[in-house]
């Protein structure tokens, strides 16, 4: 799928209507999601750019992740996507050229879904070229971003009244939801270093407009305290961690030392028993029709009675 957005215009077009353009100079912003070759090429052909292919956006190192030329600013930047049972940071590319900006990516995406309301409802008016188009659309990441951090703190509160206070026979699922929850933050914090790193080398570029520079210092103070918050979160789910073994080792202690108890309890009877073999003549159960089955019946009394306490004690 790929869209138009044309000056003095609020509907974007598709592809078929890049033909009828007057003037190729009029489309501020091109936004393309899973292009096909052939419209990869002609929009190359027409607008005298080069894309990277999904693979290179994907495999393109850190340190090049922002690549600036005479005339063209080219950025790789990771948007942070939830899936069903999962998140993962998703790479987008944008091209910035003559006030003209491209992005491609290979996804459906919320954010780029609420720019183009933005623009169906103001138009022209608020985005006059593609650099504003860019602006709008890291201004929106970052306070998405901000509402994730948000979540994650309100889910790491929710976990450690769990692991204080109902934590019996929840071990694997507590330990499964820190993990998940730094799983989480560590994406987070590498989404937040590389907008850090895309805007810093914005605000020392030439080729950035002087207002989109002034929103831009403070978009990098808004990554800053969430740089400092999610540190934070880490540094919350690190000492609930630290806290759950702690108890679970008080509990497992526990254990053991009624294990160890009850060892010291029955050691001495069964020592007795064992040196005498209790083979003693007046002895009841032995002419006992059933004395057989009643010591069968004991043994297995004996074995089920421990397991049910252990159980009902949360002890296995």
């Amino acid at each position: 799928m790929i869209k138009f957005y044309i000056k003095n215009k609020q509907q974007a077009l598709g592809i078929e209507a890049l033909s009828d353009l007057e003037n190729l100079k009029d489309v501020y912003w091109i936004d393309m999601v899973s292009p096909a070759l052939d419209v990869l090429k002609l929009v190359e052909n027409n607008f005298d750019i080069k894309f990277p292919t999904k693979q290179e956006s994907q495999e393109i190192e850190i340190s090049s992740r922002y690549w600036e030329e005479n005339e063209s600013i080219e950025i790789n930047s990771f948007f942070l996507l939830f899936k069903e049972d999962y998140a993962k940071n998703e790479t987008v590319s944008f091209i910035l050229k003559n006030e003209l900006l491209i992005s491609i990516r290979y996804t459906q995406l919320k954010t780029f879904d609420d720019i183009s309301r933005k623009i169906a409802s103001s138009g022209f008016r608020i985005f006059k070229s593609g650099d504003d188009i860019l602006n709008a659309i890291l201004d929106v990441r970052i306070d998405s971003v901000a509402d994730i951090v948000e979540d994650l703190s309100k889910e790491i509160t929710k976990l450690r009244r769990l692991v204080l206070t109902d934590y019996k026979n929840k071990d694997e699922d507590i330990l499964g939801k820190i993990s998940k929850l730094e799983e989480l933050n560590m994406l987070i914090i590498e989404n937040l270093k590389d907008k850090q790193r895309i805007l810093a080398s914005l605000l020392k570029s030439h080729l950035c407009k002087q207002d989109i520079k002034e929103d831009i210092s403070i978009m990098l103070k808004d990554i800053r305290s969430l740089v400092d918050y999610t540190q934070f979160n880490f540094e919350r789910l690190e000492y609930l961690q630290n806290v759950f073994v702690g108890v679970l080792s008080i509990e497992q202690t526990k254990v053991v030392k009624i294990f160890t108890i009850v060892n010291v309890v029955f050691l001495p009877p069964t020592l007795i028993a064992s040196i005498y073999g209790m083979n003693f003549a007046l002895m009841p159960e032995l002419k006992w029709e059933y004395g057989y089955l009643f010591s069968l019946g004991l043994m297995t009394l004996s074995v089920i009675t421990p397991l049910y306490i252990f159980k009902k004690k949360g002890w296995m």
